[in-house]
């Protein structure tokens, strides 16, 4: 699955750099907080064993997108095309 940020945010920009794919960015029009861009989501497959935002949150508002299934099998196939791999 994608990840999601959900409105516990409270912006502490620690999670956007820490992600390898920046699939995560800060919305100021709609949301007024970080979100992940789903299409660059790889839960870190590629890079590290667990996704590094959900692990470095200190309030734990990432979670697992229910409305973007993916698999361990998908998440390594979208990590290949993101990096030409």
């Amino acid at each position: 699955m994608a990840l999601k940020i959900t409105s516990d945010c409270i912006n502490c920009d620690i999670c956007e750099p820490e992600c390898p794919n920046d699939a995560i960015s800060y919305d100021n029009k709609i949301q007024k907080t970080y979100i992940i861009n789903p299409d660059l989501c790889t839960e870190c497959v590629g890079f590290y064993d667990a996704p590094t935002c959900d692990i470095v949150c200190p309030i734990d508002c990432i979670i697992r997108d229910p409305d973007l299934v993916e698999t361990p099998e998908m998440l390594t196939l979208k990590y290949k095309h993101i990096w030409g791999k």
